[in-house]
């Protein structure tokens, strides 16, 4: 019997290795079929390449300032109460042109550079490429770009001052530069002075043909502040002296009297200030062309507007139709993978009909060229019947047939009799062309979608059976967990549901909760009372949590506990923020009282109070409205109040690092660093105080909340309760709990299915110069810091179970003459040590089991979240709504399920281990809460 399961518990072993191995296998074997990059055109246009149309039209400009404010939302400039009042009045006097500019999804600020300069829809994997700084394999040094084709005009040079993207895109493209990190969203200053600065002299100069800035404090303050931040009007005043500085100058100095201005932002923002996702206020930028030269164009427009819920003011372009509209006006030829169309507005500039019909024309031989790219030259032979083509060749089909029309009609544009016919006509089938190009621009790899899932399935059948094989739970232990996995599998396939995912674990939890009190009052383990208390605690502090931070796409906007209350009492927030950190005082005192006490309280006294100070300074200069005088007053009392904030920083992790190698010492070497608790136990602190530094102020008091739940299901036995709630939980149904509590606070701390939700406002604490792991650990941390939160928790909670005391065998007494008369039936010592290793082998196997659940839940998820991919990715949303949660389903089973759960986890049980061999389990390993 002993071999029969050492034979399980070494296949359970592989099994569960297998499975876990096969989850990021699966991942990447989708993602290389699902995002696929896209093939491109080589080289430049040129305009010989096409001669039938004969010279192009000159060029109404030489020289043009390329100014990016970055998530310039439209209403930011054209609605009423807007900074921008200079640019009003040039759009009511015609020298300024207003636009929409609809900006598809991702809306970051990557991709939708690459869709301005390029003409192209990027593929969606650039939301990723957009965090790392320090990628270069999104580069457009070898694409045709509006940039590429100024720099070959080379009637000038072309400079850049602001973010370094644009040096990461276009590298060695710029004759001067000087970027600016993108992602110090703390900074709404300094990051645009150093723009600013380089201006006055840049005007002077006449040795340039293309000056491109980009401002990123309007951005930042959206992502403190949201749009209604009483510094974003501040912001855009200074935005529209800038603009009124260039077009000043554009007036007055000779070399820039033939100078366009453009300004835009790459994207929006949503209510809350963020981005990334599909909302009409992070797709609807504003988009102006300004000169004195087009007031020929307009007499002006009525400016401000009134505001509108849609974000849509004046006419509505695409991104994508900057190219060929910059094409036209400065003269050079259209890139080659451009999906835009030029701006019909601009067509009054050419007086000529056969000018204007050129133009287009020319654009709408360089978007036929992606056709037969994409599907040979005979696309324009055929004439197959529509109904038996693909849908996508049917559509490139029906393009190839409006082209003959309109080669059919240029013919009769010789003497200017077609004209006003073709004109029209031709601007209709660029548009048509852009729709279809823009919908199927996606090539996906179905042979690498079918083995991804099916790798998937494989993982998720392969945990199901190593779960079998390990668990030994009633059926109905398994049924929450089935239900769990079986409802989100279904939900991934409706986009609403996927948007508005916190519900669903909302619900989950809560369910959750009363099902086991209600449980509880049937078994009869607690006193009624005491049961009916605890559950109702569990309940009201989950309706906290959930309340806490309004998420998901159509509420994110709304009123929370955190804009209700404390937005309007930072005293609240402050004496909030500090209960937590004087709880992980007490808590690291407690996890260290078998050192003297004076050196257990310094060094816990020091640690707490360099991370709040830190918490302190990084809100006053992150939001300083949040800080109060008390807060404030800290912040000068301690010693080192001047510090910078990298030094206080690197104070807290180096603090952190030290403690963290003292308690790991202790451990190895087999010794007790509490005399209460268990040394795991004292590291789940020092983690709660490094996720208090990556979390925002706002959030920091949930890990109270979180304390108070973990207290009321882990609380010892009393009096009242015979058992604590969790001993009535088998080992499968104290794993689905853990895996609910994980997944609603994530939700709980404001995270979502949208990129616009990703927090980077501490992915650079103590980072002086980008690096893309440190970075991307940080974000990690921020962003999923509740959940690793729950994941200790959870395994404190599995530990404390297997501290309670056992019952007295039958050979142990209870007093002195039963010992004696028991003595000789002592067991040997090595009975004594095969009891130790059947206990290790049990705790081993309970490990596994835990990680078991936890797989079987990432597998099936990741395979419900590909299926859906699959089936909807001819869907409307499928760039804005699934294929973010598929990003989002990678970071949680690599991240969270992979490193936390199964990495992290295994080496804590593996030091629990060490410190049972030699100390046994102690009663209260898991602590205080913390």
């Amino acid at each position: 019997m002993t071999s029969r399961r050492g034979c399980n518990g070494f296949l359970s072993s592989v099994l569960l290795l297998v499975a876990n191995l096969l989850i990021p296998a699966a991942i990447l074997v989708f993602a290389t079929g699902f995002f696929p990059y896209k093939p491109l055109l080589p080289g430049l246009a040129t305009f010989d390449a096409v001669t039938e149309y004969g010279e192009p039209p000159e060029a109404k400009f030489d020289k043009i300032v390329f100014m990016v404010i970055d998530a310039l939302r439209s209403d930011f400039v054209y609605a009423k109460g807007s900074g921008f009042q200079f640019t009003q009045s040039l759009i009511r006097n015609g020298a300024a042109l207003p636009f929409t500019a609809h900006a598809t999804s991702p809306t970051v600020t990557m991709p939708r550079l690459k869709a301005i300069t390029t003409g192209s829809i990027p593929s969606f994997l650039d939301v990723v490429l957009n965090l790392d700084e320090g990628d270069e394999s999104s580069s457009l040094a070898s694409q045709d770009t509006w940039l590429a084709q100024m720099k070959a005009k080379n009637t000038g040079k072309l400079v850049m001052y602001g973010d370094d993207t644009w040096l990461k895109l276009f590298p060695d493209t710029f004759d001067r530069a000087d970027g600016t990190s993108s992602f110090f969203v703390s900074d709404f200053t300094e990051v645009d002075n150093n723009v600013t600065r380089h201006i006055a002299g840049e005007l002077k100069r006449d040795d340039w043909n293309t000056m491109v800035l980009h401002y990123l404090g309007l951005d930042h303050i959206g992502h403190k502040g949201g749009p209604r931040s009483p510094r974003m009007v501040v912001k855009q005043r200074e935005m529209d002296g800038i603009i009124r500085q260039i077009y000043t100058a554009m007036e007055s100095e000779d070399h820039l009297q033939s100078t366009l201005l453009v300004f835009c932002g790459d994207h929006g923002m949503n209510d809350a200030g963020n981005h990334g996702a599909s909302s009409a206020g992070e797709t609807s930028p504003a988009l102006v062309f300004l000169s004195p030269k087009l007031r020929a164009l307009s007499s002006g427009l009525p400016s401000p507007l009134p505001e509108r819920e849609d974000f849509q003011y004046y006419s509505t372009v695409e991104q994508s139709d900057l190219a060929p509209t910059l094409a036209a006006l400065l003269g050079f030829p259209v890139p080659k993978n451009n999906l835009g169309a030029l701006i019909p507005e601009f067509l009054p500039f050419w007086p000529d009909p056969r000018d204007q019909v050129q133009l287009l024309m020319r654009n709408a031989r360089q978007i036929l060229d992606i056709v037969v790219a994409a599907f040979g030259r005979e696309i324009l032979e055929s004439e197959s019947d529509r109904d038996t083509l693909t849908e996508s060749r049917a559509a490139y089909q029906d393009l190839a047939h409006g082209w003959k029309n309109v080669t059919g009609l240029l013919g009769q544009v010789s003497n200017g009799e077609a004209a006003p016919v073709l004109i029209p006509a031709v601007a209709k089938w660029l548009r048509n062309a852009q729709d279809v190009l823009s919908s199927m621009a996606s090539n996906y790899d179905m042979s690498r979608l079918l083995l991804g899932q099916a790798i998937a399935v494989v993982a998720f059948l392969t945990a199901v059976k190593t779960l079998a094989m390990l668990a030994d739970d009633k059926r109905l232990a398994f049924v929450p967990l089935s239900g769990v996995i079986a409802a989100y599998g279904i939900m991934m396939f409706a986009s609403s549901y996927v948007e508005e995912e916190q519900h669903f674990w909302y619900w989950a939890t809560t369910a959750w909760f009363a099902y086991t009190g209600i449980r509880g009052l049937k078994r009869g383990h607690q006193s009624p009372r005491a049961q009916v208390v605890s559950t109702a605690l569990l309940l009201l502090v989950m309706r906290i949590v959930r309340s806490w931070n309004q998420t998901g796409q159509k509420f994110a906007g709304e009123p929370d506990i955190v804009k209700m209350y404390l937005h309007t009492n930072p005293a609240l927030l402050w004496c909030l923020i500090a209960a937590a950190y004087i709880w992980v005082h007490m808590n690291l005192v407690f996890g260290l009282n078998s050192l003297p006490i004076w050196l257990s309280f310094a060094a816990a006294t020091a640690l707490v109070l360099a991370a709040f100070t830190f918490k302190v300074a990084f809100t006053l200069e992150d939001a300083p409205e949040l800080v109060t005088g008390f807060a404030r007053g800290m912040l000068e009392m301690n010693f080192s109040k001047h510090a910078p904030l990298i030094t206080r920083a690197h104070t807290v992790f180096i603090g952190l690092g030290i403690l963290a190698a003292v308690v790991l010492a202790f451990i190895l070497l087999r010794r007790s660093v509490s005399w209460s608790q268990s040394g795991v136990a004292t590291l789940f602190t020092l983690y709660t105080l490094l996720a208090l530094t990556q979390s925002r102020p706002t959030n920091i008091p949930l890990f109270l909340l979180y304390s108070i739940q973990y207290r009321l299901l882990a609380s010892p036995p009393t009096e009242h309760s015979r058992r604590r709630p969790m001993d009535d939980l088998s080992p499968v149904e104290l794993s689905t709990l853990i895996l609910l509590l994980q997944h609603a606070a994530f939700f709980a701390q404001g995270g979502s299915n949208s990129v616009a939700s990703v927090d980077l406002s501490s992915a650079y604490n103590g980072v002086a110069s980008f690096n893309v792991a440190v970075v991307g650990v940080l974000t990690f941390v921020g962003n999923w810091a509740g959940s690793i939160w729950w994941s200790w928790a959870g395994w404190l909670m599995m530990m404390e179970r297997c501290s309670s005391p056992r019952a007295p065998r039958p050979y142990e007494a209870t007093d002195a003459a039963p010992a004696r008369e028991t003595l000789g039936r002592m067991p040997r010592e090595e009975e004594k040590e095969e009891e130790e290793e059947e206990a290790r082998k049990r705790q081993a196997s309970a490990w596994k089991r835990h990680v078991a659940v936890l797989t079987v839940f990432a597998a099936g998820g990741v395979a419900a979240v590909m299926a859906a991919c699959t089936v909807l990715r001819t869907h409307l949303f499928i760039w804005t709504v699934f294929s973010p949660k598929y990003l989002y389903c990678a970071a949680w089973s690599l991240g969270q399920h992979l490193v936390v759960n199964v990495g992290v986890g295994g080496l804590v049980y593996w030091l629990r281990a060490r410190e049972h061999a030699e100390n046994g389990w102690i009663t209260g390993c898991a602590g205080k809460g913390f």
